[in-house]
């Protein structure tokens, strides 16, 4: 893997959602093992982001992140979702993405938008918040480097989980 900096080796914007969710989800993810490609939430999610902003810059990928657009012209890097349901998840992968610009010497902010409801959420990146980032990646990388999955969680979210059958059948 790349590094972002001699500290912590390249963490993806997923893998800071997954840790906010799930420790085990995150964990099946950072070994490759992918089920997004089955759950129809994400199906649902990936329509939402290309209905919505089908005119807006595309993707934009590098060092192993992955940020739906960026407007160049007032340094916003936007994520879309299609509910506030894990907003603090949310939040926190775009405040990673705003920590990985920052290292590469770049000053932007970031926005939530959430299409279906019509609202976007601006996002700003503390230095509280680089300190808790700081230790979340630590975590991370303690969690990744687990010969085991943590344990399932067993909480209401898992039904909708697209890794469901890999923690309960």
């Amino acid at each position: 893997m790349g590094h972002v900096n001699s500290d912590h080796p390249t963490i993806t914007g997923t893998q800071v959602n997954y840790y906010l969710i799930c420790h085990r989800k995150l964990w099946l993810f950072s070994h490759n093992i992918t089920m997004e490609h089955t759950s129809e939430a994400v199906e649902i999610g990936s329509l939402v982001h290309e209905q919505s902003y089908a005119r807006k810059n595309k993707e934009i990928v590098f060092d192993g992140i992955k940020i739906d657009f960026f407007d160049k012209n007032h340094g916003v890097i936007h994520e879309v979702k299609k509910s506030k349901k894990m907003e603090d998840a949310h939040f926190w992968q775009l405040k990673y993405y705003i920590h990985h610009f920052k290292k590469l010497g770049l000053d932007v902010t970031g926005k939530i938008d959430y299409p279906l409801i019509r609202k976007t959420q601006a996002v700003e990146l503390s230095t509280d918040d680089e300190a808790k980032l700081e230790d979340m990646l630590s975590d991370i990388i303690k969690i990744n480097e687990q010969e085991l999955p943590p344990p399932v969680i067993k909480a209401k979210i898992c039904k909708q989980c697209s890794y469901y059958e890999l923690c309960y059948v």
